[in-house]
């Protein structure tokens, strides 16, 4: 997984947070502990907020938490939030007109498709809770 990816931020970000549930975090402070823009933080955890795992208030004082127990957010509910894809699948069979290839599209997406079932299956086995205790 990329360090820069979304999904990498915010396991990052909600490990981080889970640490101190009653702290109040900034865009700005996590950009900076990122390495990123505060604009970035303020994408990704706003698809977070929009699923229900977290909470912003703003203006002077507010800032970002969890809406969840860390117990209670698996890594597959932040993966399905960000509509994260590690698995490139091609959505779009091809239109040639050759028979091979679009049978070999059709067959390796239908492969895809599956891993990334597999995938989202193995991530909610994992909490932000457990994710954060075996950092510490």
């Amino acid at each position: 997984m990329k360090r820069n990816s979304r999904l990498s931020l915010a396991m990052h970000t909600l490990c981080h947070m889970a640490s101190t549930p009653d702290k109040q975090f900034t865009s700005s402070d996590i950009a900076e502990h990122a390495s990123t823009n505060p604009v970035v933080v303020r994408r990704v955890l706003g698809k977070l907020r929009k699923a229900g795992l977290m909470h912003s208030e703003k203006g002077h004082g507010g800032g970002w938490t969890l809406a969840k127990d860390a117990t209670q957010i698996t890594l597959a509910d932040i993966y399905i939030a960000l509509d994260e894809k590690l698995i490139a699948t091609d959505q779009n069979i091809s239109t040639s007109n050759c028979s091979v290839e679009r049978v070999m599209h059709k067959n390796v997406a239908l492969v895809l498709d599956d891993a990334e079932k597999n995938l989202i299956k193995h991530f909610s086995t994992f909490t932000v809770d457990q994710l954060k205790n075996e950092a510490l």
